[in-house]
């Protein structure tokens, strides 16, 4: 039966999915604990979701939720690489995810495969005003959740480095770079009296 057989791939591939749960970043939650790729991925559907009516362009949410849930998806298989690392520490990275994609996305039926590939694709290249709405808030998150857990989690290079992470992706639209601003002095803040929020 062709459905059965396609309902075991999606439950395979679902299964796959769920590593993304146990996947950790580099980032803290404000109860002191490390933040789950999964947890970065609802922020930013949630931040999608309160956000894309002020931008200046309409955008289609559908596509930028969508976008957003596979975004990060291929770090199942290739794990996740920190913002922060040097450009030499960070070579071959796209190379590693798609891989890990390609590995990911064998267990599918074709069509949803193909979908899910293009989204992601779409996201990498930033080829849309969707895929640039959602790379900003993928940074603005980042900024965000640093924010939020205790200094003591940054090191020496994060001190500069989240005070200008993300700002090119940004400047697409006004309030966006605004509110990327906004982030930028919590952040700064932070670091001059040693708080979160």
């Amino acid at each position: 039966m062709k459905n059965n057989k396609e309902q075991l791939k999606i439950l395979k591939f679902l299964h796959q999915a769920e590593k993304l749960k146990t996947l950790l970043r580099h980032s803290w939650l404000s109860s002191g604990r490390r933040e789950s790729v999964a947890e970065h991925t609802w922020r930013l559907l949630l931040m999608a979701l309160v956000l894309n009516g002020y931008l200046k362009k309409k955008v289609n949410l559908e596509k930028i939720l969508k976008i957003l849930i596979v975004h990060d998806i291929c770090e199942i298989y290739a794990g996740d690489t920190w913002a922060w690392k040097s450009k030499m520490q960070k070579a071959g990275k796209h190379e590693k995810e798609k891989a890990g994609m390609h590995k990911l996305l064998k267990s599918l039926p074709f069509k949803q495969a193909k979908e899910i590939y293009t989204l992601w694709d779409e996201y990498g290249k930033a080829a849309s005003p969707e895929a640039k709405f959602a790379k900003s808030l993928d940074k603005i998150e980042a900024k965000i959740q640093h924010n939020e857990g205790h200094i003591k989690h940054w090191n020496k290079k994060e001190k500069v480095f989240n005070l200008v992470y993300g700002e090119e992706w940004c400047k697409f639209d006004e309030f966006i770079h605004s509110f990327w601003k906004l982030s930028r002095d919590e952040a700064a803040l932070k670091v001059k009296t040693n708080e979160h929020f």
